[in-house]
C-alpha cells in the first residue's frame, strides 16, 4: 500500500523551491509521485516504505518544512505535462530571455545599472523556466550539473554587478539616460504583463504553472522599482536613485543564484 504523507513547507513560494524539493526527492526507489501546491505552501509524497528518510531529505533544504501527516492511499495515476503547458512555458521562457537581451544591452549603453539588474533577473527567471523544461524526462545528475553552471553563472554576474555599483557610488559617473531607463522598463512591464495574461489564460490547475504566475508578479515589481528610479533621477539629476534600485535587484539575483545552486546539491 502507498503512503500520503503531506508537508508544510512555508519557504516554498516560487519554482525554484520546487526544483529544489524534486531534484532533492526525485530518483528515490521509495518515491512514487510529487503533488506541489505552492500557493498554499504545501507538498504532498505519495511513497512506500517509511517517511522519516524523505522527511530528513526536505529538512536539509532549510525550507521551515513540517509533516503535517501519513496515510495510506492508492497509488495515484501519473499524469505527463500537456504539450499545450510546455508551449506555455516556452513562451514564457523566450519572453523572459529577450528581455534579458534588451535590457542588459540597453543597460550597459545608457549606463542605467537598474536596467542591468533586472535584465539579470529576467536571466534568473528564463534559467529556472529553462531548467522546468529540461528535467523532463531528464535523469537527477543532469538536472544538477545544469543548475550548477546556471547557478554559479549567474552568481558570478551577481558579483560584478555589485562591483560596478560599489565602483560607480565611490567616483565619479555620468548620469543614466533616464529615458531609456523608464522606456524599456516599460517594455519589460508589457512582457511580464503578457506573461502573466498567458499563464492566467491557461486556466492550469498544475502547481508549476501557478507558480510561474506568482514568480513573474515578483518580477513586476521590479519593473516598477526601475521606472521609478528613472523618474527619479529627471527630477534630481542624480545617479544615485539608479545605484540603488541596481542593489537592491541584485541582491534578488543573488538570492536565486543561491537558490539556483541549492539544485545541484
Amino acid at each position: 500500500m502507498v503512503q500520503k504523507s503531506t508537508f508544510r513547507i512555508t519557504q516554498m513560494d516560487c519554482p525554484s523551491e520546487e526544483q529544489m524539493i524534486r531534484l532533492r526527492l526525485e530518483g528515490a526507489a521509495s518515491i512514487q509521485h510529487l503533488d506541489f501546491d505552492i500557493p498554499n505552501r504545501q507538498l504532498t509524497v505519495y511513497h512506500t516504505g517509511e517517511v522519516a528518510p524523505i522527511a530528513d531529505s526536505i529538512d536539509t533544504l532549510n525550507l521551515n518544512s513540517t509533516l503535517l501527516g501519513t496515510e495510506e492511499t492508492e497509488a495515484p495515476a501519473q499524469v505527463q505535462q500537456p504539450p499545450s503547458e510546455r508551449k506555455l512555458l516556452w513562451a514564457v521562457l523566450l519572453i523572459n530571455f529577450s528581455l534579458f537581451l534588451i535590457e542588459v544591452v540597453t543597460g550597459i549603453i545608457s549606463r542605467s545599472m537598474g536596467l542591468v539588474a533586472d535584465s539579470l533577473d529576467m536571466l534568473a527567471d528564463a534559467i529556472v523556466y529553462g531548467l522546468s523544461l529540461f528535467a523532463v524526462g531528464g535523469s537527477t545528475g543532469r538536472k544538477k550539473g545544469v543548475a550548477k553552471v546556471s547557478g554559479y553563472f549567474q552568481l558570478a554576474l551577481a558579483v560584478l554587478g555589485f562591483a560596478e555599483v560599489i565602483r560607480r557610488f565611490l567616483g565619479y559617473e555620468l548620469v543614466p539616460d533616464f529615458q531609456t531607463m523608464i522606456y524599456i522598463s516599460l517594455l519589460a512591464l508589457a512582457g511580464n504583463a503578457t506573461s502573466l495574461y498567458l499563464l492566467q489564460k491557461a486556466k492550469s490547475t498544475e502547481a508549476h504553472i501557478r507558480a510561474s504566475w506568482i514568480f513573474t508578479s515578483n518580477d513586476v515589481i521590479a519593473n516598477i522599482g526601475v521606472i521609478t528610479a528613472g523618474v527619479i533621477v529627471y527630477f534630481t539629476n542624480s545617479n544615485k536613485p539608479d545605484l540603488i534600485i541596481g542593489t537592491l535587484v541584485f541582491l534578488l539575483v543573488a538570492r536565486g543564484a543561491f537558490r539556483i545552486l541549492k539544485l545541484a546539491r
